[in-house]
This record gives structure tokens, sequence and C-alpha cells, in this order.
């Protein structure tokens, strides 16, 4: 009787035991199998850091103004682009009208290739001027352009370096004036106007020019950037991949 109720007895306590450590198994495996299902929220590999967002619109700003200045500064840059082909500007265009009115087409034909010509030419260089623009930008600046339109690093490099840009492009606009001869055809043209009118007028031309020159880059940027943000095919980097293929 006595052994009896002894194998009873062990045979309690390793049932007891083993219900134990099956109980401590099972909390072990579901803590494991909870703490694994966190990490795949929180640590996936598509997840972006700040410092993911901020070199990846970094990047696209460079990608963008490099290509925008590349096909601005060749020759028809602009003069063959109807998006950003300068014209002659409105408080002229009543001369331009007289002029052609008059058989002087030729002249008024030849300013407005030179005008582009001297934006080309000063569109070839402008993708350095960008870079401190693009240097300036803040972990809030990249999360709100991340989230925002289509064109907001575009906007955001606009708002950061258009009175720098100016103010560097302006002398090069100017030199190049001279060098495509717009200022010479320019001021044929006002003479020419000038003798059908007692109201002279002659507006500045480098100030007109480099105005017009700035928004075709923008225009051109934000082309880019639209591109990088919704073609993979401009996703040209894993950078640009990680960020915006997201």
């Amino acid at each position: 009787m006595k052994k009896l109720l002894l194998i009873f007895s062990i045979i309690f306590t390793f049932s007891h035991i083993n219900a134990q450590i099956l109980n401590r198994v099972s909390k072990m495996v579901n803590a494991d199998s909870a703490q694994k299902i966190i990490s795949s929220v929180t640590q996936s590999p598509n997840q972006l850091s700040n410092g993911d967002i901020i070199s990846g619109l970094k990047e696209a700003l460079s990608v963008g103004t490099n290509n925008a200045s590349k096909m601005l500064g060749t020759t028809d840059g602009y003069f063959a682009n109807a998006a950003v082909k300068i014209l002659m500007p409105d408080e002229a265009k009543k001369v331009e009208k007289t002029l052609r009115q008059f058989g002087i087409s030729s002249l008024v034909d030849k300013a407005i290739l030179s005008m582009n010509r001297a934006a080309e030419d000063a569109a070839s260089g402008v993708g350095s001027i960008f870079l401190d623009g693009i240097k300036q930008m803040t972990i809030a600046d990249g999360l709100s352009i991340l989230r925002g339109g289509d064109n907001a690093a575009t906007e955001f490099l606009k708002k950061t370096t258009a009175t720098q840009l100016k103010e560097k492009m302006r002398p090069v606009i100017e030199a190049s004036l001279v060098k495509t001869d717009a200022t010479k055809y320019w001021n044929d043209v006002f003479t020419q106007y000038n003798k059908f009118t007692a109201k002279k007028i002659n507006p500045d031309l480098a100030d007109y020019v480099t105005s017009k020159a700035m928004d075709g880059i923008f225009y051109q940027v934000a082309q880019e950037e639209t591109k990088i943000r919704k073609d993979p095919a401009a996703q040209v980097t894993d950078l640009l991949k990680k960020v915006f293929g997201n």
C-alpha cells in the first residue's frame, strides 16, 4: 500500500513539473512570436529613416537640377522648347507687332533667337548654384517635401535659391546677351520702332531675360522632380528607389 502511494506521489509530482515546464515553454514561444511580429513591423526593410528621406530628396534635387541644366544649356534648349521659350516681353508686344507690319520681322526673330541663346548659355552653368540651397534642407523640410505635391522639392529650392540665383545669373546673362548679339539686335529693334512712335520704349533686357531664364530652369526642375516621384525609370539610384518607390 505504501509502495502504491509512493508511485502515485511520484507520478503526480512529475505531472505537475511537466505542466509547469510546458507552460513556461508556451509563454516563451508566444513571447518570441510576438517579438518577431513587432520586429517585422517596426524594422521593415522598406522603412525610411530621417536620414534616408533627407539624402533621397537631396539626391533627387541634384539629379533634377543637373538634368534641367544639361537640357536647357544646349543649343535650342530654350528656343525649341515651347514651354520655356523666351518671347518678346509684354511691354514690347506692340513693338514686335509694329515692326512685323512694316516688314522687319527678321530683326524681331533675330532678337528672340539671341535672347534664347543667352539663356541657354547661362543655363549650362547653374547646377552648382543650387548646391547651397540643397544643403539647407532640414528634417522638417524633408518630411514636408516628401508628403507634399509633385513639385514640393522644386518649390523649396525656388524659395531658398531664387535671390542668389538671380544675383549670379544676371552677370552671366548680360555677358551672354553681348556674346550672342542680343543687345545689338535689341537696340536695333527699338531704334527702328522708335522711328514710328513718339513714345520711346526700351525695357531692361538683362533683367527680363534673367527672369525668364530662371522661370524656365525651375519649370524644367519641376518636370524632373515629377518624373522621379512617379516614374520608376527615373529613379536612377538605389536611394531614389527606396525613398520614392514607396
